[in-house]
């Protein structure tokens, strides 16, 4: 059984924010220049354009961005991308981190950003406030979201997903009463015995559309909704994070209630996740879809040429705009933008970022006088169940994969982390290297 329809809310007055992400350490060494939104994601998007493109579908289009580390890629990508029409009244706008007379420090976690950049929203008309991570991959209409909010004269909504047991411990879990309020929050719970006291009843599945068969928990996706009145209230403190602070002290002071989000979400936190998300876009049924055009998923526009395949054998892959594939082998893998792999390469389980400028032929010609191969992959080359990321130049006859190694290492052009080994970011690997 779905929930009753509730009357729709006029998305002009809600105004969007957007966590920009700290310093993405689990996401580490796709972070080491760029911040977490901004880390490429299934050949052509960045991780920031699932957030804006979910407000735009939504109807609200009055976005602001809070960065702070490694944001300067970010800023490029998002003013490439999001502009709207003088008329419309939308923008997605960059608050970047600032000091002021009022404060000389950088944001100390998500509500102190929030808090710190009060003097900019004010001169926006609204009554709501979406917050929302820059760094998750999901697809969701907020004006449901919001409707609750409404409907249910609550002061803050929390997004919520349900979780197999299994995973509950990693995730703050939230216990509903009949009415969808929030009675109580534990962050990360690990006892079996209070796992048991927060299992949602069986008996409240059919209402929320819960078609599994299994124990399920409520799990906070950061994603909240507060009035405007009540978001200036809670900040009005020294707590730094909403999900650790805030949060928790509102459960206990505020009309606080839960929406149950049915659908796909991953939180692309740590390289695991970030890798496993994006080689499940290659099978034939993905549990994310970037080919549903009712809520399409918005990007830069690059005007690149179709991707060029000569005598590549590709299966279960992406391939994105601008490619040369010549005689190689491609499975389970997405190919980036760009992306050159040449005669003999085989690439298995892999994401390749591509390049962020289609290299010259005298670039080319320079850079193989100096010793290097050109960007891309060389001839003969093998990479299995790894992350090239952009601008890497991968020589000819070179085997790379994480077979063999520590699940974390540290190695001298490369990294390992959960077992995947990473090329960092225009790293060049020489002809005939083992890795």
């Amino acid at each position: 059984m779905k929930p009753t329809a509730l009357p729709p809310v006029d998305p002009s007055q809600v105004l969007a924010l957007i966590m920009g992400g700290g310093q993405g350490t689990r996401l580490f060494p796709l972070t080491l220049e760029r911040s977490k939104p901004a880390v490429p994601l299934a050949g052509k998007y960045r991780l920031v354009d699932i957030p804006i493109s979910n407000c735009i579908n939504s109807g609200m289009r009055r976005i602001y961005l809070l960065t702070q580390f490694n944001s300067a890629s970010l800023h490029r990508h998002v003013y490439g991308s999001f502009k709207f029409d003088t008329f419309s009244g939308g923008f997605v706008e960059i608050l970047a981190a600032e000091q002021t007379p009022k404060s000389d420090t950088w944001y100390q976690g998500t509500a102190d950003a929030v808090r710190k950049n009060f003097v900019h929203l004010r001169g926006q008309p609204h009554e709501y406030v979406v917050i929302l991570s820059g760094d998750q991959l999901y697809r969701m209409d907020f004006r449901e979201i919001v409707a609750q909010h409404v409907a249910t004269r609550a002061e803050l909504t929390v997004a919520t997903i349900p979780v197999a047991r299994r995973e509950a411990s990693s995730f703050g879990i939230m216990q509903i009463a009949a009415d969808r309020r929030i009675e109580r929050f534990v962050e990360k719970p690990r006892d079996p015995a209070l796992l048991e006291e927060l299992q949602l009843p069986r008996s409240s599945h059919a209402e929320y559309g819960i078609t599994q068969d299994e124990d399920l928990y409520l799990a906070s996706m950061g994603i909240y909704v507060f009035n405007r009145a009540v978001l200036r209230e809670v900040l009005d403190n020294e707590l730094t994070d909403f999900g650790k602070h805030i949060i928790p002290q509102a459960i206990q002071e505020r009309r606080v209630f839960s929406y149950v989000f049915q659908g796909y979400w991953e939180d692309i936190g740590t390289i695991r996740s970030f890798f496993e998300a994006n080689l499940d876009l290659t099978a034939e049924l993905p549990r994310f879809n970037f080919f549903d055009m009712q809520a399409p998923i918005f990007t830069r526009p690059r005007f690149l040429p179709s991707s060029k395949i000569n005598g590549a054998a590709v299966d279960h892959a992406i391939i994105a705009d601008g490619c040369i594939l010549n005689h190689c082998q491609i499975q389970h893998s997405v190919i980036g933008l760009r992306t050159l792999v040449d005669r003999g390469a085989k690439i298995t389980r892999t994401i390749v970022m591509g390049a962020d400028f289609s290299e010259s032929q005298e670039s080319i010609e320079q850079n193989r006088v100096e010793g290097r191969p050109r960007i891309g992959v060389g001839a003969n080359t093998r990479i299995e169940n790894a992350i090239i990321d952009k601008n890497a130049r991968i020589g000819k006859d070179c085997v790379i994969s994480p077979a063999g190694k520590p699940e974390h290492y540290d190695g001298e052009n490369f990294y390992i982390r959960d077992g995947i080994l990473i090329v960092p970011k225009a790293t060049v690997i020489p002809d005939g290297s083992v890795l």
